[in-house]
C-alpha cells in the first residue's frame, strides 16, 4: 500500500493502540502531519481505560505539540479509520466505527488484514514503516524537525535504545533523520520511575544460573522494555555470567532482552532463536532483544493457552528455559583452520551459472575511501581500492572480491543487474556521509568454469569461525549447508538453504 492510495479519502481518523507508547505516538503523528499537509480533515486518537501519564510520553506530546486525543468512541463513522502500530480486532485496540479501514504496522499479522494495509513484520518499529512510506512519496521529513524527532524516538524506544536494531531500513532511519538531540536527552532522562527501579532490583535478586554454559535467566515484573536492558547490562557485568536473558510478560505477549560478552554467542542470534515462530528478535552482537506474541505462543503451546494467569507464568518460564538450553546444547562450533572434516559425510557439488551482479568500488567512491556496505544481512566495513569489486547475490547479499578473482570466476554481461529485493544494498562513504545505492551501477555477470565444493546438509546448528575472520562466526541452521572448497579444505563456510538450492547441483 502507498500513502497516495489513501488520498482518495477526505475525512481520516488515525488511531493507535490503547496505552500508546512512543512508537505508536510517533508514527501516528507523522501520518497526521502528512495528511494535514495534503488538505485532509484529520484526527489522531487512542482509547482504552488509561490516558497517557508516563513522564517521557507526556513530555514528548507536550514539546512536539502532538494533537493526540483520548476518546471512548467516535460520534460518527469517518470515511477512513487508519490504524498505526496495531491491527483491528486486537485486545489492546478499542473498536471504533468506520466506513473504510486501513492498517500500518510492524508486528506479526494477528488476523485478517483489510485490503488497504502495509504490515512489515521484519522492521523494528511502526515509525520505520511510516518513514519508509513517506520517503516513497517524497515527503520532506527532515524539513520538519518535530516529525523527524517523533519518528526517531519511536524507533529508539521500540528497539531498546537502538540495541535491537537489525533491519538496514531501521539503521537508515536512525542515521538520516534530523532529530532534536536536546529533547532526546530530556526524554531519555524521564524514562525510569522509582517503581521501575524497584522492579529492576527485585528481578536481579531472583535468577536461574547455568554453570556449564555460563548463562543466567531473569524474570521481571511488567515494566517499560528499557528496564529489561538496564537489568541485562548490569547482570552481564557479573564475572560468572557470559550471556543472559531477561524477560517480562505484557498483555500482548512477552518482551525480552539478551546480552553476550563472548564471541561464541551473539546476542542478536540468541534473540532470533528464542523468538523463532513466536514473534521476532534481533539487534547487535552484544545487545539484542525481541517480543513473543501471545497468540503465537498459544498456538504453539496448548498448555500455555489453557493455563490461568498465574500458571501461565510457570509455563512461559519452562518454554524459555528449554529454548535457552536448546540453543547452547544443540550447536556445534567449528574452527576452520583446525577442523578435520570427514569427507565421507559430504557430496560433491558444482556451482550453476546463476546471474549475479557486480560494481567496481571506485565507480562509487575514490580509491582509498573508507566505506560501509549496508545489506539485509548486515554491515560490511572496508576500504575501496582500484582492484576492489562488490558482488551482489540473488538475495541482495554483498561480498567483496578483487579484480583478478572476479574475472577468473565470472563472465561479464552487457545488461544491468536489477533484481527485486526486500532492501536495496547501499554504500555509505564514511568520510563524508554520502549514501549511494549499488543497483543503479550494478552490471550482470555469470559464473564460468567448474566451481566445485564439498557440502552436506546440516542436521544441527553450527557456528563456523572461518579462516578469514577468526573473531566472527557464520551461523548455520538445520537445513543450511556446510561447505568447503575442493582445492582448500581449510576454507570452510555456511551456505543458506535456499541460496544453496538455487546455485548448486550435485555432481
Amino acid at each position: 500500500m502507498k500513502l497516495s492510495e489513501l488520498l482518495q479519502f477526505q475525512e481520516i481518523v488515525i488511531q493507535c493502540h490503547d496505552n500508546p507508547d512512543a512508537d505508536a505516538i510517533g508514527s501516528g503523528f507523522a501520518l497526521y502531519r502528512y495528511f494535514l499537509d495534503q488538505g485532509k480533515q484529520v484526527r489522531f486518537v487512542y482509547g482504552g481505560r488509561n490516558r497517557i501519564t508516563k513522564s517521557n510520553l507526556v513530555l514528548l506530546v507536550s514539546e512536539l505539540q502532538i494533537p493526540i486525543e483520548y476518546v471512548e468512541t467516535l460520534d460518527h463513522a469517518p470515511e477512513l479509520l487508519l490504524l498505526t502500530d496495531c491491527q483491528y480486532g486486537e485486545s489492546n485496540v478499542t473498536k471504533l466505527p468506520m466506513q473504510t479501514l486501513a492498517v500500518i504496522d510492524h508486528h506479526q499479522v494477528s488476523g485478517k488484514l483489510p485490503e488497504l494495509s502495509e504490515v512489515r513484520s521484519n522492521l523494528g518499529s511502526a515509525s520505520t514503516v511510516v518513514w519508509s512510506m513517506l520517503m516513497d512519496v517524497q515527503y520532506p521529513v527532515n524539513r520538519h524537525e518535530d516529525i523527524a524527532t517523533a519518528l526517531y524516538y519511536g524507533l529508539y524506544t521500540d528497539t531498546n535504545a537502538f540495541v535491537e536494531l537489525s533491519h538496514p531500513m531501521d539503521k537508515d532511519l536512525q542515521e538520516t533523520v534530523y532529530h532534536d538531540k536536546y529533547l532526546l536527552t530530556r526524554l531519555r532522562n524521564s524514562n525510569l520511575s522509582l517503581e521501575e527501579l524497584q522492579i529492576a532490583g527485585v528481578a536481579m535478586l531472583k535468577y536461574e544460573y547455568y554453570e556449564k554454559h555460563r548463562y543466567a535467566i531473569f524474570k521481571a515484573d511488567p515494566c517499560d522494555p528499557n528496564i529489561l536492558g538496564l537489568i541485562s547490562d548490569t547482570c552481564l557485568s557479573v564475572d560468572a555470567i557470559d550471556a543472559c536473558l531477561v524477560y517480562s510478560m505484557t498483555p500482548q505477549g512477552v518482551k525480552f532482552s539478551t546480552r553476550s560478552c563472548i564471541r561464541e554467542v551473539r546476542a542478536n542470534e540468541l534473540a532470533a532463536y528464542l523468538a523463532e515462530d513466536l514473534g521476532g528478535g534481533g539487534g547487535h552482537l552484544d545487545k539484542a532483544g525481541g517480543f513473543l506474541q501471545n497468540d503465537l505462543l498459544k498456538a504453539a503451546y496448548p498448555n500455555y493457552a489453557e493455563a490461568d494467569t498465574r500458571h501461565r507464568e510457570y509455563v512461559l518460564t519452562t518454554i524459555l528455559r528449554d529454548r535457552m538450553s536448546a540453543y547452547f546444547e544443540s550447536t556445534d562450533i567449528i574452527i576452520a583452520e583446525k577442523a578435520k572434516l570427514d569427507l565421507n559425510e559430504f557430496a560433491l557439488y558444482e556451482k550453476q551459472p546463476v546471474e549475479v551482479g557486480f560494481v567496481k568500488a571506485t565507480d562509487l567512491v575514490e580509491a582509498g575511501t573508507n566505506i560501509l556496505v549496508r545489506t539485509l544481512e548486515g554491515d560490511i566495513n572496508l576500504v575501496a581500492e582500484d582492484e576492489s569489486y562488490l558482488m551482489i547475490g540473488i538475495r541482495g547479499e554483498v561480498y567483496p572480491t578483487i579484480k583478478s578473482a572476479m574475472e577468473k570466476r565470472y563472465r561479464k554481461l552487457e545488461t544491468p543487474y536489477h533484481p527485486t529485493l526486500e532492501y536495496d544494498p547501499i554504500v555509505v562513504n564514511k568520510e563524508n556521509g554520502a549514501r549511494i545505492s549499488l543497483l543503479p551501477k550494478a552490471q550482470g555477470c555469470v559464473t564460468v568454469g567448474n566451481v566445485e565444493i564439498y557440502a552436506r546438509e546440516l542436521t544441527r546448528a553450527v557456528k563456523v569461525f572461518t579462516r578469514w575472520d577468526r573473531d566472527n562466526y557464520m551461523y548455520g541452521k538445520p537445513g543450511d549447508y556446510l561447505a568447503t572448497r575442493v582445492d582448500d579444505l581449510t576454507d570452510i563456510y555456511v551456505i543458506e538453504k535456499t541460496i544453496f538450492q538455487e546455485t548448486y547441483r550435485k555432481r
